[in-house]
């Protein structure tokens, strides 16, 4: 089972792999990352995309508005990750 840290690079990987400028060391995890990052609504999108690549995990944009900061990617995958294994 990945751990909390293990999904938190595989976000930050899926956030530089769209946002290359972007230095994953700066993000916190409790800030609203449209703060931190400039990311158009497009650049979103590929993001959460490459979460559910990488981590095999569905996000329905029902969900989208939910996932507001690093945290909230990390518990929304954590959430979802255990409901599709078990």
């Amino acid at each position: 089972m990945m751990t909390r840290n293990d999904i938190r690079d595989e976000i930050l990987s899926a956030l530089t792999a769209i946002a290359p400028e972007v230095d994953p060391q700066d993000i916190r995890d409790e800030v609203l990352l449209r703060d931190q990052v400039d990311l158009d609504s497009m650049d979103w999108l590929n993001v959460l995309l490459g979460i559910h690549k990488r981590l095999n995990v569905d996000i329905p944009e029902a969900d989208y508005q939910k996932l507001r900061t690093l945290n909230d990617l990390i518990e929304y995958v954590q959430a979802h990750a255990a409901l599709s294994s078990g």
